[in-house]
């Protein structure tokens, strides 16, 4: 079990702080909904967790095969919806490292798509992903 604390700052911001480390992130609402868009918003956080997540997966695999990843690269859109206001839409698009091995890739490709946060996403989200390789 992991303890996050956080707390409401004022202004739509929030500091939250992983207990175990102490490392602390900031967030604010976004423009189009009454912040000013200085930090993550809270749906951002969920865009960046499913990126981070089939990153860090990924990684595991690639180091159990002996493979590089590092270089890799990945850049996340974010469509929301207003009624409700949720996210609708996320496309991934990994930029693999060009050192990795032919053999590396739906192995890769398929770890992605089952890390934690991937399986704990809404089916009503889509998830688009693309995966260039090099």
């Amino acid at each position: 079990m992991v303890i996050i604390e956080a707390s409401y700052d004022g202004e739509l911001h929030t500091t939250c702080r992983h207990q175990p480390s102490g490392c602390e992130l900031a967030t604010d609402a976004p423009v189009d909904n009454q912040g000013r868009g200085e930090s993550f918003s809270p749906t951002d956080l969920l865009s960046t967790a499913l990126g981070s997540c089939m990153m860090t997966v990924m990684g595991i695999g690639a180091r159990n095969e002996g493979w590089e990843l590092e270089g890799t690269r990945l850049v996340i859109q974010k469509t929301m919806s207003q009624s409700p206001r949720r996210v609708a839409r996320l496309a991934l698009e990994f930029e693999m490292s060009p050192g990795l091995p032919g053999a590396s890739r739906s192995r890769l490709e398929r770890i992605a798509r089952s890390c934690p946060v991937a399986q704990s996403i809404h089916p009503d989200i889509d998830v688009e992903l693309r995966f260039v390789w090099s």
